[in-house]
């Protein structure tokens, strides 16, 4: 029940699923606690800066990958590594997302609450 109260917004899935919405949550939370320059390039973040944003990001993402990157020990580090593992999947959910916008059509749908649903899950 702890970790639940320490979370701001869902942490990252070991699938990635949630990568593109976790990416804006946390550089806005970070931008929020004037910790966005730790995940930064070249950056001159203090070491009490870097240790914030290091538990802060690994409070937000999942267990499993905790343990894989249990030893890194710089936020700048652990960002790039979750950016390498999942940053293909803007190059798949993009164009498929682009593809249901193009064929997403009024009179396909019953109801406009249908049609509004499919049209947020697109969006999203």
């Amino acid at each position: 029940m702890e970790n639940i109260e320490n979370q701001k917004f869902i942490a990252l899935d070991i699938s990635g699923k949630n990568y593109l919405s976790w990416v804006l949550d946390v550089k806005l939370h970070l931008s929020a606690k004037k910790l966005r320059h730790t995940i930064d390039e070249d950056n001159a973040a203090s070491n009490e800066e870097r240790v914030t944003a290091l538990i802060f990001l690994r409070r937000h993402i999942d267990d499993g990958l905790k343990y894989e990157y249990l030893t890194v020990e710089n936020p700048l580090e652990l960002w790039q590594n979750l950016n390498d593992r999942f940053e293909y999947l803007k190059v798949v959910v993009l164009p498929n997302a682009l593809n249901n916008w193009s064929q997403l059509r009024f009179h396909d749908f019953k109801t406009v609450s249908e049609y509004n649903s499919t049209l947020f899950k697109i969006v999203s």
